[in-house]
């Protein structure tokens, strides 16, 4: 029976049914074929798995971020990242990284990541020489960073599906985000060299990055105010949630001014659409997950690669393969949801701490945001830098590749994931 699941499941995905709708259409089927479970339960467990205090950080971080990418913040953030490497061989492309690092740790998303900084930074980078491709594909590629370092919305659905701390995934993801964040850099610089992008005229200027850093300071402050909040003691993350929807509204209507009620309706709809999209997922996967563990698939998966004459190394191999390509056409979110219960029995197994599992899976599924056919950066970059979808992809393909680098060295060194952890929680 578990055989017909899958099945309706791939068959209703592959006639370009929602992921949402097609993971309720599956279970209901289930139910309805097998004859083992009362209907009332679909409710009942829909209900359920959105009954969680932990889970409400997510439509409040969605609204923060929104408020963020409409409070005017992009530009700071630029002119800041700006001063700090615009002078070196590829300036511009560097910039946009750093940015998204920046913009990542307040959107907490990849998508409007790379639409608040690209739809400002590929234009002017166009104009100041770069390919209109590779200056897209960088916007795309840091993007990326959005959903691992914190406060980021995957992490907080994949603290929920697994039972771990969600205040942990957050400090966890600080350090690999950035590590993705200066490895995507290096690319960039080795691209530019090669096809000898220069940096901005200006040299490294004390009072201008003293200016700078003024301007994007109310901005940068809202990580440090959330996670210094988190550990300190002060609130925990679904309190932290809500004092970046507050802190948000009050630095985009009241300092920065580039919000009013016309804006803020247009937010606000928009929060909830998202929302409303990622609570119906996660409802009808729940519902899908109760399936899968009363047909006991999650133990059998783990059973039989614990019983497999593979060794630990060749199954993290395979388990990083199985998300990378998932995460080519599958939505992170659901991806997470589904595969969480799936293969957290079988990579704890093998003795790998569950939050360092987290970061690793966010991470392998990130590259789903710029690999072709689902990679939703993709999408928003070639709207936003006006450039062809086959183009991006082929401009993408070095960030994609050292992305894969960096999977790697997260799943194999597990002290950068769990360093600051260790010494937080020590």
């Amino acid at each position: 029976m578990s055989i017909f699941l899958f099945v309706v499941f791939i068959l209703l995905i592959f006639i370009n049914v929602p992921i949402s709708i097609a993971l309720g259409s599956a279970s209901l089927i289930f139910f309805l074929v097998s004859g083992n479970f009362p209907l009332e339960l679909i409710p009942q467990r829909m209900f359920a798995a959105l009954d969680s205090f932990p889970l409400m950080a997510a439509p409040f971080f969605i609204l923060a971020g929104k408020l963020m990418e409409h409070g005017g913040i992009s530009q700071r953030l630029i002119d800041f990242a700006q001063s700090l490497v615009g002078q070196l061989r590829g300036g511009l492309a560097h910039v946009g990284i750093v940015t998204c690092i920046f913009f990542a740790a307040l959107s907490g998303s990849g998508s409007a990541t790379t639409a608040a900084v690209g739809s400002i930074l590929i234009p002017y980078m166009v104009k100041e020489g770069y390919d209109r491709a590779f200056s897209t594909a960088v916007q795309a590629a840091g993007g990326t960073t959005g959903i691992v370092i914190p406060p980021s919305v995957p992490l907080i659905l994949y603290g929920v599906s697994a039972g771990v701390s969600v205040s942990s995934l957050f400090i966890a993801g600080i350090i690999p985000g950035l590590m993705i964040g200066l490895s995507l850099i290096l690319v960039s610089y080795v691209i530019s060299v090669i096809k000898g992008y220069q940096g901005t005229q200006d040299k490294m200027n004390v009072k201008k990055l003293a200016v700078s850093f003024r301007k994007a300071f109310l901005s940068l402050l809202m990580p440090v105010i959330i996670l210094g909040g988190i550990y300190g003691g002060i609130f925990t993350p679904t309190e932290a949630s809500v004092v970046a929807v507050v802190y948000g509204f009050f630095i985009g209507f009241f300092v920065y001014r580039q919000i009013n009620f016309s804006v803020l309706r247009e937010i606000l709809v928009s929060s909830v659409v998202t929302t409303s999209v990622i609570l119906l997922l996660i409802s009808t996967a729940s519902l899908f997950g109760m399936i899968l563990t009363r047909e006991r698939i999650p133990q059998t998966v783990a059973e039989t690669f614990m019983d497999s004459p593979l060794t630990p190394l060749i199954i993290m191999l395979l388990v990083n393969v199985f998300l990378l390509i998932v995460g080519t056409f599958m939505e992170t979110i659901a991806s997470v949801i589904i595969l969480t219960p799936i293969l957290l029995p079988v990579v704890t197994g093998l003795g790998m701490d569950p939050i360092h599992f987290g970061i690793v899976m966010i991470a392998n599924l990130s590259i789903g945001l710029i690999t072709p056919p689902v990679g939703i950066n993709l999408f928003v970059g070639s709207q936003v830098g006006q450039v062809p979808y086959e183009k991006l992809v082929r401009a993408i393909l070095p960030f994609l590749v050292m992305m894969i680098v960096d999977v790697l060295l997260l799943t194999f060194l597990p002290g950068i994931s769990m360093f600051l952890v260790d010494v937080l929680e020590s």
